[in-house]
């Protein structure tokens, strides 16, 4: 479609600034919309797992299988260090879920509760 790549860039740049006005009207028009929308997504299973997934890899994870850690994640019950039973997340005991990874490699270790992974460091 293109003879060269310059001709591309040419034509992109045109079509967005051809387009600009239209679709800040559409976001405009449609925020809330999105709003809605992506507050139902985040609170869906899907979107929860997403979310930890997300999590993890921001704070350095490195993991072959995500849905099978994740899976994991999800069964585990008790702490791997002090089998504590796991709390909710803000419930102020600090008994959530935490990834314990190690922070050069990247790997994951254990599902600790938060107390225990402050601990270890």
């Amino acid at each position: 479609m293109y003879k060269t790549s310059e001709a591309k860039r040419t034509y992109q740049k045109q079509y967005r600034e051809d387009n600009k006005e239209y679709y800040q009207t559409w976001r405009d028009n449609h925020k809330n919309e999105k709003k809605a929308w992506s507050k139902n997504y985040n609170k869906s299973p899907e979107g929860k797992k997403c979310g930890i997934i997300s999590n993890w890899k921001t704070r350095g994870l490195i993991c072959e299988d995500y849905n099978a850690l994740y899976n994991q994640y999800i069964n585990v019950a008790n702490c791997d260090n002090c089998c504590i039973t796991f709390g909710t997340k803000g419930d102020g005991t600090g008994s959530h879920k935490c990834m314990d990874h190690n922070h050069e490699t990247g790997a994951f270790r254990n599902f600790l509760c938060c107390a225990c992974n402050n601990r270890m460091g």
